[in-house]
């Protein structure tokens, strides 16, 4: 009886393998949790506040309980003890202020959107009329939306009790960090000097399939079904704020339609549910529309970003001022307070600054709660830093992509420790920027924009630049302890040899789109020595995978992945063992390679598929080896992953319209090694589309009442594939030294850098007309208003919403005059 394979014809690692995850889901032969229905299930429905600041006077559920089907309406005050607060799992400072944050409101509501009574009926079309019978009164409050506002001491307050609506403020000096010099000093003494304030609008997280739960109180355990990025998060968190033993609870991620970071969150929609269907002791199902999604769904961004920028005259940055004001929404969420410290690192960016100070004021106001989107704190420093970087080569008159060559880290300088106190292990910027402007043809599009201004051309073209690190692998844990962070950054994985040869691999990292189930096979492939179609990859539930931390923070490979190697160089190593004693020979003697034991200088050998029967039979094994070649690992890096490109845009501006066309755009990216390239490729493109989306097309918009205007893809712009240009991309290679693939992450990459530079070539196409910024989204009217401001010789700044001058001793941006270069 044997089980050896055939060995595979070529290496996994580096080969454009289809997808194995693709025929299932293109077939539609998918695990969605709305498709899902169990014995007994009844469909939740949620009623929420159309009022964004109010006390809750009376409700009237009595009419909604005697319509058809209709099984329990619950109100807030109904399990106001048993809901708890929602988990935040990242209190930035000793003295940070959090509100209560109940799942559903009890007595007032502090957000359009808020969950205020939910219903329980036989189908969710009578649940969803049932909420129209619930009569609620409200007495309005003064509404808090504008951020600046917010954080000063005079404004109307979020949540009274607290007495501010300033959350917490974190800084970072490189002086009193021992990591760089002065910042005070450097502005002081700067031969230039470049003063802007830049706003990240408000974003919505847009995934395929909109959140769901489905809640299973009738077994031995409580069953959670969730389109969750978190399942062992979500599952922890549920113990803890519902009070429940953690071992009788599961959570199960099944097929999930995109995150974005959209569900890296403990929703109170999954609270409630829990709570609905211990309560009823029944299944209960929620599946939200569009529109929930879009207004009780944490939002993504919403800075406001002061910077102060002291150079050489030879271009020479010698110092960074950045004070952010962020807007927290009405309550935290997640890891709402940490995702502006996130940038707080990588304000620096590829450059060798040497002096540095970040501050960073949480505000409250009453809107919906914001937390992690798709590259979480580090798009928008990018951003920032790469639109000064521009804005100073515009003062010295300089190509912006010289300017960043005089500051950034050589290519022989690494690793290099950052004025941020970050140690960046690999890099190339030079080699990315050369291929880049190559493929660009970045001088042939200079000669070009000469001509169109000198001949004044009413379609101006503007060039954009981009040159961007990020860090990611949201990991070591010691690292996150140090900022205060509620959890680790290691994963886990377990690899199975099964007696016939094939092969399980178990994650704790949690996919939804990234790849997981194809990349995995093929490094735990390529490590055993076994075919690509032999293996298994198993996820997404605590029941079968019952240890993890899930999926966010592009961290999946170079944690979770690398895991899975250490997994299978431990069943390797016990394998070794059983061989040696089967052929006779001391395990040193034995060579391992392409899934076979070879006695070193002889024709002895077998195969890992071989031993793995061996020992299933158990007839012959050494002393103390138990019966099985399973093995787990748990893996938690020694340093972020720092992976590198450079983005070119070149932008069409129509100047009597405002219509921006781009034209070209071009990026080499530096992920380290390659798993399988095309899955890389997909990555790219897809944070391409979010971070283009950003600059040119997205932004959740309220009036004045707190009213989100913008909750359908009506009026929240998501651009198609027709609305985005062809996509030229490659790559250079630098390997990550943290570990042993030599892998970088990828899954942001393309969002963090794109934004900067598209908005760069907008601004590039008009800067002779004297625009110096137009505000994100880049929208024809935005465009044409800053162009028609400039001619007519008004300010052309940032439409911050408020004074641009120094911080004031509230934590808000006190009014000034606006900051230019100097």
């Amino acid at each position: 009886m044997t089980a050896t394979p055939v060995s595979p014809s070529e290496p996994e690692l580096g080969r454009a393998r289809k997808r194995k995850e693709d025929a299932r889901l293109v077939t539609g032969r998918t695990r969605w949790t709305d498709n899902m229905t169990v014995p007994g299930m009844l469909h939740m429905a949620v009623l929420r506040s159309p009022v964004a600041h109010a006390r809750i006077t009376s409700i009237d559920t009595s009419e909604a309980r005697r319509m058809p089907g209709v099984h329990a309406v619950v109100t807030g005050s109904d399990i106001a003890g048993q809901q708890g607060s929602l988990p935040c799992a990242w209190p930035i400072t000793e003295d940070m202020k959090a509100p209560a944050a109940p799942a559903m409101a009890v007595d007032s509501v502090n957000f359009a959107g808020e969950a205020v009574a939910m219903v329980a009926a036989r189908s969710a079309a009578e649940a969803r009329d049932a909420l129209d019978a619930i009569d609620i009164d409200y007495e309005d409050l003064d509404v808090v939306l504008d951020i600046e506002s917010a954080a000063r001491d005079d404004s109307p307050l979020v949540h009274e009790e607290l007495g501010t609506n300033r959350n917490a403020t974190w800084t970072f000096d490189s002086a009193e960090a021992g990591t760089g010099g002065d910042v005070d000093r450097a502005l002081r003494d700067a031969e230039i000097r470049v003063d802007r304030t830049f706003r990240q609008q408000r974003l919505i997280p847009s995934f395929m399939e909109p959140r769901s739960v489905l809640a299973d109180p009738t077994g031995e355990q409580y069953t959670m079904w969730s389109a969750t990025q978190v399942p062992h998060i979500l599952r922890t968190m549920l113990a803890m704020t519902l009070g429940k033993p953690e071992h009788k609870i599961r959570v199960i991620a099944p097929d999930v339609g995109g995150g974005f970071g959209g569900k890296l969150q403990v929703t109170p929609e999954e609270i409630l549910t829990f709570l609905l269907a211990e309560r009823l002791g029944r299944p209960v199902k929620w599946t939200e529309s569009r529109s929930e999604t879009m207004v009780s769904g944490h939002h993504g961004r919403d800075q406001v970003q002061r910077l102060s920028l002291a150079a050489r005259s030879d271009g020479t940055v010698t110092g960074l001022d950045v004070k952010l004001l962020a807007d927290m929404g009405a309550y935290l969420r997640l890891v709402t307070p940490g995702i502006p410290i996130l940038g707080a690192l990588m304000f620096n960016s590829i450059y060798k600054f040497p002096a540095y100070r970040f501050s960073c004021t949480n505000v409250f106001t009453n809107k919906t709660p914001t937390d992690a989107y798709r590259g979480a704190g580090r798009p928008e420093a990018t951003f920032a830093i790469e639109r000064m970087m521009d804005e100073l080569a515009a003062e010295l008159d300089m190509d912006p992509v010289e300017v960043r060559r005089r500051n950034w880290i050589g290519h022989d300088e690494f690793p290099h420790t950052t004025v941020a106190g970050l140690t960046y292990d690999s890099g190339n910027y030079e080699v990315a920027t050369d291929r880049a402007m190559e493929m660009f043809g970045y001088q042939r599009l200079r000669d070009e924009q000469l001509r169109r201004r000198q001949t004044g051309d009413p379609v101006q073209l503007g060039i954009g630049v981009s040159t961007f690190t990020e860090m990611c692998g949201l990991a070591p844990s010691r690292v996150l302890g140090s900022l205060s962070y509620g959890a680790g950054g290691w994963e886990n994985s377990q690899v199975r040899v099964l007696p016939t040869g094939k092969v399980e691999v178990v994650t704790g990292t949690s996919p939804h789109g990234q790849s997981h189930v194809t990349a995995w096979s093929q490094i735990v492939a390529d490590r055993l020595g076994v075919p690509f179609e032999d293996v298994e990859v198993l996820h997404g539930d605590t029941q079968s995978s019952p240890r993890g931390l899930d999926t966010y923070g592009s961290r999946s490979l170079t944690v979770g992945g690398v895991a899975a190697v250490h997994a299978s160089d431990k069943v390797i190593d016990k394998a070794r063992r059983i061989a040696a004693h089967m052929l006779e020979c001391s395990s040193d003697d034995l060579d391992f390679s392409g899934g076979r034991f070879a006695v070193r200088g002889t024709d002895k050998g077998m195969a890992i598929t071989d031993v793995a029967l061996a020992a299933f039979t158990a007839h012959d094994l050494p002393e103390g080896v138990e019966p099985n070649l399973d093995a787990e690992a748990n893996y938690d890096p020694e340093n972020f992953s720092f992976p590198h490109g450079t983005h070119l845009c070149a932008a069409e501006v129509d100047t009597e319209t405002g219509a921006v066309r781009i034209r070209s755009y071009v990026c080499v990216d530096d992920v380290g090694s390659v798993v399988n390239p095309m899955i890389v490729e997909g990555q790219v493109h897809g944070g391409l589309a979010q971070g283009i989306a950003q600059a040119l097309y997205e932004e959740a918009v309220y009036d004045d009442d707190g009213t989100l205007t913008t909750a359908t893809f009506a009026d929240y712009l998501v651009p198609s594939a027709a609305d985005l240009p062809e996509f030229h991309t490659d790559r250079t290679r630098t390997d990550a030294t943290s570990n042993p693939l030599g892998v970088k992450g990828v899954g942001e990459a393309g969002t963090i850098a794109s934004t900067p530079a598209v908005v760069n070539a907008v601004v590039d196409a008009l800067r002779h007309y004297g625009v110096t910024d137009v505000r994100m989204p880049c929208s024809p009217q935005r465009v044409w208003r800053a162009l028609s401001d400039a001619r007519s010789g008004s300010s052309t700044r940032s439409e911050s919403g408020g004074g641009l001058g120094s911080m004031d001793d509230g934590g808000g941006f006190a009014a000034g005059s606006h900051g230019g270069a100097r």
